[in-house]
């Protein structure tokens, strides 16, 4: 079984106005409910987990009217106490993998999915990405200190994938890490691949897409926007060169 988990509980700080990010219209629906679809449709997925905020419900249940869905999880103060709640949610089910999704990233292909889903039967761990083809520079404020080298970079995306039992493992030592006495101010974990790094879990790397980006700002939902109105078109006009034939 697997089990997609959408973490949903953000507020968004660097997007102005009152509604968060999530929830904000994309094409006549709501950034969230693009994303879930793209899970929910997928055949390879069992169940499509969402985690929230206590505030948004809602918001949620506005932007899922209508979709079978479990009922949200509520998130805690920081994404990784998110993502930890939601598994534990879904652990009764015993799922055998488990794939964790940023809400922000509607335009999750299948394709990618699916690639995801194909490398945990060779890893414990999987994530998407994408190779960084710019030139990297470190600065000191305005100053360019040094030029890095970018060979073997990758920019992380989600989904990342992992083996459930691992994953979930993962999830409770960093959680007891950062609630002992010697974990206190511990940083927040903001990468599920990164709790498994430092659980001794190796981490393989497939090929996303440049349209799976992270919606942070107004720039990137008007961005957003065109790619959905652009896909629309292409959508249409493959409908009519059907009905000529």
């Amino acid at each position: 079984m697997i089990v997609a988990l959408i973490v949903a509980a953000g507020r968004g700080s660097r997007m102005a106005g009152p509604t968060p990010k999530q929830y904000r219209p994309l094409g006549g629906a709501a950034v969230l409910r693009h994303t879930v679809l793209a899970f929910h449709h997928h055949p390879a997925i069992a169940l499509t987990q969402v985690v929230i905020h206590p505030e948004d419900a809602p918001l949620y249940a506005e932007a899922t009217a209508g979709l079978d869905l479990p009922p949200a999880v509520f998130g805690g103060a920081t994404r990784q106490e998110s993502v930890r709640r939601g598994i534990e949610a879904v652990a009764a089910r015993a799922p055998d993998h488990i794939l964790i999704h940023d809400a922000v990233r509607p335009f999750v292909a299948a394709e990618t999915i699916t690639a995801v889903i194909a490398a945990l039967a060779r890893h414990r761990a999987v994530i998407a990405g994408l190779p960084v083809v710019d030139t990297l520079k470190r600065c000191a404020g305005e100053i360019v200190t040094a030029t890095l080298d970018r060979a073997g970079v990758w920019r992380a995306q989600t989904p990342q994938g992992f083996h459930f039992p691992d994953i979930r493992a993962a999830h409770g030592a960093a959680h007891g890490a950062a609630h002992g006495a010697l974990g206190a101010g511990a940083a927040d974990l903001t990468d599920d691949s990164l709790v498994a790094e430092r659980a001794g879990i190796p981490v393989a790397m497939v090929l996303g897409h440049e349209d799976a980006f992270k919606i942070t700002t107004e720039p990137d939902l008007a961005r957003a926007e065109a790619i959905l109105q652009r896909r629309r078109a292409a959508s249409d006009l493959a409908g009519g060169a059907a009905g000529e034939d």
